[in-house]
């Protein structure tokens, strides 16, 4: 038997020799996850022992973890902009740094009553219900290849209570969507095929290989979304798309090259270009 306290010392010791970046604080959140107590019950009580069940649960859980399988995937949920998405093995694990896409979306939508929105490669649905959860008067439609991801989208939907003003379908990019968009949000493949085996492993073996894989160069996702969205955008449209490291100038010459007009590129909290602001124009 340990208590709270020693289990996530312990547990921390040993993600840190195996190399696990942040061990501390995963650590923390396995422990209190595994023990159910809530912030201020680990702060207040970090003597109080661990039951059986809790000791084999953080038991469990350690392995997985050891074996660079994400904290969110042993989990299953993730917060992205305050927050909770389910995540599963067909989704994409939600970053921060996509959180850059919502701050700049949502400067693009102020004065629009009721904007109608588009999220490309949607996962578990968060770039689309983020900014539902911000706009109340938006809706929107979050489209993916992959019925699994789908799912976990519209149960998303569903828990967040947006389910009434999102709708998800299976699409290749716009493909079996219809109509015309306020704004188009979107985190396509970027990463070329041949960096894709030297990714960290709690990326290359738990995040889907279609959400990942950009084509040789990275921007087969681009070239095809700067040709199809001009048909799917309103007068004035606009779009923002996540960039890889290093693609924004290159992403920016697409995008200009079908006629669009890029107004910025958006930098993510660690400095690194991460959006792309771009808008076709007005008639």
């Amino acid at each position: 038997m340990t208590t709270r306290d020693h289990a996530m010392r312990l547990l921390g010791h040993r993600l840190k020799q195996a190399g696990i970046a942040t061990p501390d604080l995963d650590a923390r959140i396995l422990v209190q996850a595994a023990t159910g107590a809530s912030d201020i019950e680990m702060i207040r009580e970090p003597g109080i022992l661990l039951t059986q069940a809790e000791e084999k649960r953080l038991g469990e859980w350690e392995r997985r973890r050891l074996a660079r399988e994400p904290v969110s995937r042993i989990l299953g949920s993730r917060e992205f902009w305050g927050l909770t998405f389910a995540v599963t093995a067909e989704t994409l694990d939600p970053r921060p740094d996509s959180e850059t896409l919502i701050e700049a979306a949502l400067d693009l939508l102020k004065g629009i009553p009721a904007p109608r929105l588009l999220d490309l490669g949607t996962g578990t649905g968060c770039l689309l219900l983020a900014l539902l959860h911000e706009c109340p008067g938006a809706s929107g439609i979050g489209a993916d290849l992959s019925e699994g991801a789908l799912a976990v989208a519209a149960s998303n939907a569903a828990a967040l209570g947006l389910d009434a003003r999102a709708q998800f379908i299976e699409s290749e990019w716009m493909a079996s969507v219809e109509g015309r968009f306020d704004l188009v949000i979107s985190n396509p493949p970027y990463i070329p095929h041949g960096d894709i085996e030297g990714l960290d492993e709690e990326v290359r073996l738990h995040d889907p290989m279609l959400a990942l894989d950009g084509g040789a160069d990275g921007l087969d996702a681009y070239r095809a979304l700067a040709g199809l969205l001009p048909d799917h955008l309103t007068h004035g449209g606009q779009v923002v798309i996540e960039l890889g490291t290093g693609q924004a100038a290159e992403v920016t010459t697409i995008f200009e090259a079908a006629g669009f007009g890029v107004s910025r590129v958006v930098s993510d909290l660690g400095g690194v270009p991460r959006a792309l602001v771009a808008h076709m124009p007005r008639a």
